[in-house]
């Protein structure tokens, strides 16, 4: 595990989001990865898909990340939230620890546990999507940019250098550029009625 102890300007960051998909039907939902330096520059992109509602996001986002030319110069994995295409859960521990870097997610409101416990019980394999969830002990509030409030989940770093790299990277919105250019090129690379 790379051991983030610094924040610099030009840190190396991977945001992950995914993009259409049909909910509750199955197929699949293509995730990008945008390799950004700190909170200017762009520069890759990856890509891979997962299935709808399905348990493999874990396993896709770190084959995308091992295999990309990119990866050894990553210092953090930032995804928008752990759910992707519906409830396909990204366990961050696993993550951090199978990509040996720190992962942050970030989502703009508090999940509602209660109701997410609720949801799984329709969906199979509701043990392992709850472990994957519940495992996420470190759960933060934090400020974002204009008294806004962001909540992340953590693995792999220390709270006070998480902020830091939030706070550094979040240059045009409340939500850091990577997560926000990769928000931008998944949907405007998956339209509705194309599989």
């Amino acid at each position: 595990m790379r051991k983030l102890r610094t924040v610099k300007p030009e840190i190396r960051i991977l945001g992950v989001d995914d993009g259409f998909f049909v909910p509750h039907q199955p197929g699949k939902c293509t995730i990008i990865g945008v390799v950004f330096r700190g909170g200017y520059w762009l520069e890759g992109i990856m890509r891979t898909q997962v299935e709808v509602d399905g348990v493999d996001a874990t396993s896709k986002i770190t084959e995308m990340i091992t295999r990309s030319q990119h990866h050894g110069q990553l210092r953090v994995i930032m995804l928008d939230g752990i759910t992707f295409a519906g409830f396909n859960v990204v366990d961050v521990s696993e993550l951090s620890e199978a990509v040996g870097l720190p992962v942050i997610a970030v989502t703009r409101e508090k999940p509602n546990f209660e109701e997410i416990h609720k949801a799984l019980e329709n969906l199979s394999f509701t043990e392992k999507r709850w472990n994957a969830i519940s495992n996420q002990e470190r759960f933060f509030e934090i400020p974002g940019r204009q008294k806004s409030r962001i909540f992340i989940q953590i693995a792999g770093l220390e709270l006070k250098i998480a902020k830091e790299v939030v706070v550094k990277t979040s240059t045009r919105s409340n939500i850091p550029e990577p997560l926000r250019v990769a928000h931008l090129i998944a949907s405007g690379l998956t339209v509705p009625n194309c599989k």
